[in-house]
């Protein structure tokens, strides 16, 4: 097993536990997150929750295993985009400021992986060596 997997593997868990992370926080607080939906705008607060949801965890999921990895890079990244766009746009707040660049960063990273694929260590990976 070279460096080089370990790294991807890595850096995919890293990524991915934000995603894992944020779409339990909002699982565990859904009247909370549909409010703060709701507060920038967003017309149908529930189903945008949903969305986030299934995309933050399933995303990760996928993400950390490696399944469909360049797709699954892509969909995060434009999702983390709109996010960051969204919700993190008050640049006069020095705290959104950071969040929108987090969020940019993090979009780096996602299409690092995009560009390179999972590694040898993932569900993408087996599937090419048995087909």
């Amino acid at each position: 097993m070279s460096q080089t997997n370990l790294i991807a593997v890595a850096g995919r868990l890293l990524l991915a536990i934000v995603f894992i992370l944020s779409g339990m926080g909002k699982i565990a607080a859904p009247e909370a997150t549909q409010g703060f939906i709701a507060s920038v705008g967003l017309p149908l607060p529930l189903l945008s929750f949903l969305i986030a949801v299934v995309v933050e965890v399933g995303g990760g999921i996928l993400l950390v295993i490696g399944f469909q990895t360049r797709l699954v890079s892509l969909a995060l990244a434009a999702f983390t985009f709109a996010t960051a766009i969204v919700f993190h746009n008050d640049f006069a707040d020095q705290n959104q400021m950071i969040h929108f660049l987090k969020n940019i960063s993090i979009m780096g990273g996602l299409l690092q992986v995009a560009a390179f694929g999972a590694g040898s260590l993932s569900v993408d990976a087996r599937r090419l060596r048995t087909a």
